[in-house]
């Protein structure tokens, strides 16, 4: 008869794993001795090191016990079920740490690759970061809702952003959301951005609703804007 650390040493456990099955029932608690001490037979420790061995290959527990009472061929069978669940647990954790690895890229976990380098883009020419924080809402949510107009959108608005003259007026455009919206430079602002909007050719015009949504999310407007709209 032996202790429980000794049996716990045999077995390459430790005690606290010992009490955790006799908790659930997968090893059966002994007798006690005169002196108030379990004392384990080698039955325990046999029962032990297979019970350690098919939880350190991934059985649940809630099954070590079912498979320690199974046939050769139930105990096949059982296992290949079980591998089959490690297979899908397997997968689960591949893809959960790709989303992890995604969310060191910053941006690219919620937009396509094209988003991304427009955000980066505009981080470059020195728009605000509530600017870029605006643009970023609005692309999440327009590519999740209509992602074929979203796509054109954007390759329009990479387009445009080649363009010295568009990057300047979409500079003044971000000053100016916390601008009053009597400010005098406006009239002129919005003339200029009008007059390079009538160069470039029509795009599919959004689902007001979802427009209207986004740019609600985003924050995107100011009394500077609406006025800047108007004119």
């Amino acid at each position: 008869m032996i202790t429980i650390g000794q049996l716990a040493r045999y077995a390459g456990v430790t005690i606290k794993a010992v009490r955790h099955y006799h908790k659930v029932g997968l090893l059966a608690e002994p007798e006690r001795d005169h002196s108030g001490y379990r004392r384990y037979s080698a039955r325990d420790a046999i029962d032990l090191v297979k019970i350690r061995t098919l939880a350190e290959a991934g059985v649940p527990l809630a099954r070590v016990k079912e498979l320690m009472r199974a046939g050769e061929e139930e105990f096949a069978s059982s296992i290949t079920e079980i591998d089959e669940a490690l297979r899908r647990r397997e997968e689960e954790i591949r893809l959960a740490r790709q989303r992890v690895a995604r969310l060191t890229a910053g941006n690219s976990l919620f937009l396509t690759p094209e988003a991304a380098r427009l955000l980066a883009t505009l981080e470059e020419i020195g728009v605000s970061e509530r600017g870029v924080a605006m643009e970023r809402e609005v692309w999440v949510l327009m590519q999740a809702v209509a992602p074929d107009e979203a796509a054109i959108w954007l390759a329009d608005k990479a387009d445009s952003l080649e363009d010295p003259e568009f990057r300047q007026i979409y500079q003044e455009y971000d000053e100016a959301f916390g601008w009053s919206q009597d400010d005098p430079r406006l009239p002129a602002l919005a003339k200029r951005a009008a007059e390079w909007m009538s160069t470039r050719d029509a795009l599919p015009v959004a689902n007001p609703e979802i427009a209207a949504l986004a740019m609600e999310a985003a924050g995107a407007s100011s009394p500077a804007w609406n006025r800047m709209a108007k004119l």
